[in-house]
């Protein structure tokens, strides 16, 4: 059984495997048809080079550098390399408006960005430029500007080509502590804005380090191969599907896009998966559909294995299920092992919550499906599912080594241990109400069962966290959606979901004017399946979601039979809206518009 080394810093981690591994591939790209690797010399080489770079062009230790950039290759490199810099990298959302890179740029005080072409910096620049602190620009492919005004621009390769340093005598110089601030990754709160998490080097050090155990205690730490396909901004893909891999000695390969995942994932046949319980619900999805197009039998063998995979999860595979269960082994799992690649040792679902019948349907086709828990707070990983301790799907398996965790009395989880943030950048209002003597208060109820696993059952915090596992902040969106004249109330829905609903309190007044202009009785049930009157609705909805970004934009909505009022309850008598209360009355029609 092998054990993680404890390393200072992730920069010192990466060069050590670097060392280790030599010319043997480490970073993946496909390119013209044909994937392409990165020797984890070659990328120790760039590293080392960028960092010098950087350091050249006056950044200072703890100077901040913003990273947007798709998944690929030089994503990591340069995360490593401002690192290595002394730096701290602030990973951001490709899919992030102008006002959220403004809101990120300034909080944070980066003073220098990497944006990897032009497509992206069409919405970045504009804020950087904008900005208090940022000085400089370095554009991985060529990013085309009309004028650079006050912004120095400079090109990612050419960098590295003028400024060559050798990696081992690189690694030397690199000497910061577990304690100091590695990166700051920007996560949605309760009052809209999103917050900093002070992720420290032995904060992420320690994930990988728990991560690995499981691995090589539950399955054999050999050569693994990972598929990147959650973006690298987000705290589950930046720790789970990057320096876990490099903690492991791993190869990473970045996928295509989802459309192009079931066909990565036969070519690359990773052994490990990192992904969220949406992606595992459209895989089950063309599964299904693609086994029913082979006939009835193969129809008939799935709907056994998941039958029978039902029983196994529930305690036990009854005996006269035994020669189908041979049968299905022989037949129907060597298809589906295949499908996935053939080598897979387990595939990890986190970022948010998980449906148990899209686990044990997974389990049933013969893959180890776990479920982890965590929190960007947690650098992100708490706990995890793993076969030693029994598999169980409306868990989230015991903690990590080294983490210790507890349930208040009102339920709600609290965790202790080097992975917890050291609070929230420039907010020590907010990180004194989550941080207390040591304790991550998590905001999530549950609790602890007899074998140790933790199991979540309600979440005490007003976040939405939607079926890929970004986080919303409903209040803000709210508080947007009634800026609106036409909208005096709402309440957003989208938990576990692929996009936002919402329901909708038309504003009386505005209702009044509407009616009176289209010549419409004001029946407000009536109004309610008017199409020209939710049309007239859906502008305002618009509106407010050409300043939102992707994941926070209201797809569909349906209009409230009634205001949300302290009588019928759906308002607090401080006059916020009770979201429990809405749910019971709004939930299935909110369900029905997925």
């Amino acid at each position: 059984m092998r054990q993680l080394e404890r390393f200072d810093n992730l920069v010192q981690m990466f060069f050590t495997r670097a060392r280790e591994k030599g010319d043997k591939p480490f970073l993946w790209h496909k390119a013209e048809g044909a994937w392409q690797p990165t020797s984890w010399a070659e990328a120790a080489r760039q590293v080392a080079s960028l960092a010098t770079a950087l350091q050249a062009l006056g950044l200072k230790n703890g100077d901040r550098v913003m990273l947007v950039s798709e998944n690929r290759p030089e994503f990591c490199i340069t995360d490593l390399a401002i690192m290595a810099a002394g730096c701290v990298t602030v990973p951001t959302y490709t899919t992030n408006t102008e006002r959220d890179h403004q809101h990120i740029i300034e909080n944070s005080g980066a003073c220098a960005i990497v944006v990897s072409n032009t497509k992206l910096a069409k919405t970045l620049l504009p804020a950087a430029i904008r900005s208090s602190s940022a000085r400089m620009v370095i554009g991985i492919d060529e990013v085309r500007v009309g004028q650079s005004g006050t912004m120095d621009f400079h090109d990612w390769q050419d960098l590295i080509a003028r400024h060559p340093a050798d990696a081992d005598a690189f690694a030397a110089t690199v000497n910061f502590k577990r304690e100091d601030l590695a990166c700051l990754i920007y996560t949605s709160g309760t009052g809209g804005s999103p917050r900093g998490v002070m992720q420290h080097h032995g904060a992420i050090l320690h994930n990988v380090d728990g991560c690995c155990t499981i691995i090589s205690e539950d399955f054999g730490w050999e050569d693994e191969v990972f598929l990147s396909f959650l973006p690298l901004s987000h705290a589950y893909e930046h720790t789970g599907g990057q320096h876990f891999p490099i903690g492991l000695g791993a190869e990473i390969y970045y996928s295509e896009g989802l459309e192009k995942l079931a066909s990565n994932i036969e070519e690359v046949r990773p052994t490990i998966m990192v992904v969220v319980p949406r992606l595992f619900e459209v895989l089950r999805t063309r599964i299904s559909k693609a086994v029913e197009k082979q006939g009835r039998l193969s129809a008939y063998l799935l709907d056994r294995a998941v039958a029978i995979g039902g029983k196994r999860a529930a305690g036990g595979v009854p005996i006269q299920d035994q020669p189908m269960n041979l049968i299905l082994k022989a037949t129907l799992l060597p298809k589906i092992s295949k499908r996935f690649g053939g080598r897979m040792k387990a595939m990890v679902s986190g970022g948010a919550p998980l449906n148990p019948e899209v686990g044990i349907f997974f389990q049933s086709l013969g893959l180890t499906f776990l479920q982890g828990y965590g929190q960007t707070e947690a650098a992100p990983v708490i706990s995890c599912n793993r076969p030693s301790a029994g598999l169980k799907m409306d868990t989230v398996g015991p903690p990590l080594k080294g983490v210790e965790v507890k349930i208040a009395e009102d339920g709600e989880i609290l965790v202790r241990g080097e992975l917890v943030m050291h609070g929230y950048w420039r907010n020590e209002e907010e990180s004194k109400r989550v941080l207390k003597d040591g304790w991550l208060h998590t905001g999530d109820i549950g609790l602890i069962d007899e074998k140790g696993r933790i199991q979540i059952t309600d979440r005490k915090k007003d976040i939405i966290v939607n079926d890929k596992g970004d986080n919303v902040a409903p209040q803000k969106v709210e508080g947007m959606l009634t800026l609106q004249p036409e909208i005096v109330q709402a309440m957003i829905a989208g938990d576990k979901k692929p996009y936002m609903t919402a329901v909708i309190v038309p504003d009386p007044e505005w209702v009044q004017e509407w009616c009176a202009r289209t010549a419409t009785r004001c029946d407000f049930k009536n109004l309610a399946h008017d199409p020209d009157f939710k049309a007239a609705l859906g502008h305002a909805v618009e509106r407010v979601n050409k300043d939102l970004s992707v994941i926070e934009r209201v797809r569909k909505f349906i209009v409230a039979d009634e205001p949300f009022t302290i009588e019928n309850e759906q308002l607090t008598p401080s006059l916020k809206i009770r979201r429990h209360v809405l749910r019971q009355v709004y939930g299935a029609r909110l369900d029905a518009l997925y």
